[in-house]
């Protein structure tokens, strides 16, 4: 195989060796048919890996398609469930991938996603905020 030092298989699971593999990986590709919230797409962005995934449930909510142009985005993103939906992400990412610059561009914005429960927190105190000044007719 012309790659067969850079694959591996591994059946069972190790929470230390996933982290090292989602940090050591360029890419992480999570082609999920249902996944309510998922957190290895936010593990993945925190250490800069690029992840790709299927536009479902949390990972829609959470992964923003990098456009080059505007230098926005967080990795890259497909719906449906076809593999030509998957290999055409995949030949996008692998593009980008071989431009340095914007790939590093790509990371660097994965990183700096911000998950914590005080974002969080934040922005539930702001919405019922929200809905008591509607209530109460009072900001």
């Amino acid at each position: 195989a012309r790659h067969g030092s850079r694959i591996g298989l591994m059946l069972g699971f190790d929470v230390g060796l996933s982290h090292k593999i989602e940090a050591g990986a360029d890419m992480f590709l999570m082609p999920s048919r249902y996944e309510p919230c998922g957190l290895n797409q936010m593990y993945s962005l925190a250490y800069g890996t690029v992840p790709i995934v299927r536009a479902t449930g949390g990972l829609e909510d959470t992964i923003q398609p990098f456009d080059p142009a505007t230098g926005e985005g967080n990795g890259f993103k497909f719906a449906g469930t076809t593999a030509e939906a998957l290999l055409d992400t995949l030949r996008a990412a692998v593009a980008l991938y071989r431009r340095p610059e914007e790939w590093r561009r790509l990371m660097r914005n994965g990183m700096a996603c911000d998950f914590s429960w005080d974002r969080s927190a934040r922005e539930y105190e702001a919405l019922y905020q929200q809905i008591a000044a509607r209530r109460t007719g009072k900001p």
